[in-house]
C-alpha cells in the first residue's frame, strides 16, 4: 500500500505542478481530473496484482460495480480534487482494508504536503517523516489522540464543505480554536492530538473515510454515526456514509 500510494502521489504531483490540466465533470457534478484517473490507475493495477481474488472497490470505477461486501480492498486514489484544482495542497492518497465491516488497515499519504499516515501491522498507528524512499521505509513516529478538555476543544472542520448546520453542531462544544483542512487529514489531525473533534454534516462515500478511520481507529481514536453515536461501518450498498464525528474518546459528544 505504501509503494502504490508513493508511485501514485509522483504522478499526481507531476499533473499538480504542470501548468495546466484538464477538469470534468462526474455524472454526480463531483469534479474529475487526469490526476484521479492516472492515481486510480497504478493504485489498482497494483493491488490487484498483489492481493488476488480480494474485492476492490475504487472511487473512480464505483459505477461499474456496487459491491455490498464486509470484507474489501477501498481506495479514493486524490481525495480532495477541489483543493487539488485550485492547487491548496489538502488532498491525499487512500488506501484501506476492510475486515467485516471496519476498517482495519489504512493509509493516508498527502504528497504535496509530504505527510503519511498508517496503520503498521501490529496494530499501530504511525506517521512517516519524509523524505519518502519506495523501497526503504522511513523513520516512524507513533501517534495517538489526544486526552481532549470538554471546556477547551479544538476542533477541525471541512475546507470546502463548510455549512450552517455544521457550524451550529460545534457551537454546542466548548471550543478552543478551530481549524480548517482539506480531505481525509482532518481524521489523521484527531489521531496525532493536533485536533479533538471533526464532525461531518455533508455527503461522504466510503471511500473518502475508510483509510482515515482506520489511522484514527489504529491511534485510539473513534468515528461514529451522527444520528446514533454507533460506529460507522462499511460495505453499505451504493457506498454512501450517513453524516459522522471523527473523536478522541475522551470527548463528551452533543446530541444532534
Amino acid at each position: 500500500m505504501r509503494r502504490l500510494a508513493l508511485e501514485a502521489g509522483d504522478r499526481i504531483m507531476e499533473i499538480y505542478d504542470a501548468d495546466d490540466f484538464g477538469v470534468r465533470a462526474k455524472a454526480d457534478e463531483s469534479p474529475v481530473t487526469e490526476a484521479d484517473e492516472a492515481a486510480d490507475e497504478i493504485i489498482s493495477a497494483g493491488l490487484t496484482a498483489a492481493f488476488p481474488g480480494v474485492p476492490l472497490v475504487t472511487e473512480e470505477q464505483a459505477a461499474s460495480h456496487d459491491l455490498a461486501a464486509e470484507t474489501f480492498l477501498i481506495v479514493d486514489p486524490l481525495d480532495g480534487t477541489k483543493e487539488f484544482v485550485n492547487r491548496r495542497g489538502d488532498f491525499t492518497v487512500n488506501i484501506a482494508y476492510v475486515e467485516n465491516g471496519e476498517p482495519m488497515r489504512g493509509l493516508v499519504y498527502a504528497p504535496a504536503r509530504q505527510r503519511m499516515f498508517y496503520t503498521t501491522a501490529d496494530g499501530r498507528a504511525v506517521e512517516e517523516a519524509g523524505p519518502f524512499d519506495k523501497c526503504t521505509i522511513g523513520e516512524r513516529r507513533p501517534i495517538s489522540v489526544g486526552e481532549p478538555d470538554n471546556d477547551s476543544l479544538m476542533v477541525v472542520a471541512s475546507k470546502s464543505h463548510r455549512d450552517a448546520a455544521t457550524d451550529d453542531y460545534i457551537g454546542k462544544y466548548n471550543v478552543r480554536d478551530m481549524t480548517s483542512a482539506g480531505s481525509s487529514l482532518k481524521f489523521c489531525l484527531v489521531a496525532t492530538g493536533e485536533a479533538d473533534l471533526y464532525p461531518r454534516l455533508g455527503r461522504t462515500m466510503e471511500w473518502d473515510t475508510a483509510a482515515g478511520q482506520a489511522v484514527l481507529r489504529a491511534a485510539g481514536g473513534r468515528v461514529v454515526r451522527f444520528d446514533t453515536h454507533e460506529p460507522l461501518t462499511y460495505g453499505k450498498a451504493g457506498h454512501a456514509n450517513p453524516f459522522f464525528i471523527a473523536h478522541a474518546p475522551g470527548v463528551t459528544l452533543q446530541v444532534p
